[in-house]
């Protein structure tokens, strides 16, 4: 319900932010359905990664994208807080340094991909090369468009590689928003995670919204398909997201690999020992 459909137009003033589709319908009950994937995702996990152990290259990358105050911090912390931090690579994408500049925009990205056996996140992304550097015009339309084209062969060749690729785009609803960033000016707690800046961004909020539309729409593949998850309400956000990362995984059905040498006979020596 929430996969975007390849080759179809995006339009996100459809989907309710506030809304909870195919999901639990309070959140109590959202909560619970929540905890209870913890059991079944870590085990997923923990197989995946010894699955690598014997030479499977599978692993997860999960792509989380969305305005500031969106929840992409707190899907981190909510859901990936179910599996093992071991067997997580997490990584947040701020504004390029100097290094990465100097480089094709998707080295950064590649230096930082999941190995075998291992969930990746994104806290932000390689989508920030066609989402900021179009608002901003940081680029010409003919750079934005050949970069389009250069993500979809990147995503494919990782899919090839053994990488299962979940791109969610957390929707936020513009009051919601608003409330938000307020909260955090209230509270002195919070003014670290405040900028001046995320005012000037949402006055840009026409212009990210096409900006996201364009990019779900143009990178929404089989390989690698985007998701819309309404992100309002927090407590449906973690679920939707945990039971994205659930489906992929238990359709990846990783298992354990069996021993290299003979068990009873090593039994036998221990007990001996």
């Amino acid at each position: 319900m929430l996969r975007v459909p390849v080759g179809e137009r995006v339009d996100l003033s459809a989907p309710d932010p506030a809304g909870t589709p195919a999901g639990p319908t309070d959140k109590a009950s959202g909560l619970a359905a929540t905890a209870r994937m913890a059991e079944r995702l870590a085990s997923l996990q923990d197989r995946l990664y010894a699955a690598s152990t014997a030479g499977d290259r599978r692993r997860v990358l999960l792509v989380l994208q969305g305005m500031d105050t969106s929840g992409k911090g707190g899907t981190v912390k909510h859901v990936i807080g179910l599996f093992n931090p071991s067997g997580c690579r997490i990584r947040s994408f701020k504004a390029p340094t100097p290094e990465e500049l100097d480089h094709p925009f998707l080295w950064r990205v590649t230096n930082a991909l999941p190995l075998p056996g291992e969930i990746g996140i994104f806290d932000r992304s390689h989508y920030e090369d066609v989402l900021v550097a179009r608002v901003r015009e940081l680029v010409s339309p003919s750079v934005l468009k050949r970069r389009y084209a250069e993500i979809n062969r990147f995503e494919k060749d990782l899919a090839d590689d053994g990488v299962t690729i979940v791109k969610v785009f957390l929707h936020l609803g513009h009051e919601e928003q608003r409330r938000r960033l307020l909260a955090r000016l209230d509270d002195p707690d919070k003014h670290w995670k405040f900028s001046p800046d995320d005012i000037e961004a949402r006055a840009a909020w026409p212009a990210y919204q096409q900006a996201y539309e364009l990019a779900l729409e143009r990178c929404s593949t089989k390989e690698a398909p985007w998701y819309i998850v309404p992100a309002d309400r927090k407590w449906y956000r973690n679920w939707a997201v945990g039971r994205l990362l659930l489906e992929h995984l238990e359709e990846l059905a990783p298992a354990y690999p069996p021993g290299d040498f003979d068990v009873e006979e090593c039994r036998t020596r221990l007990i001996a020992t």
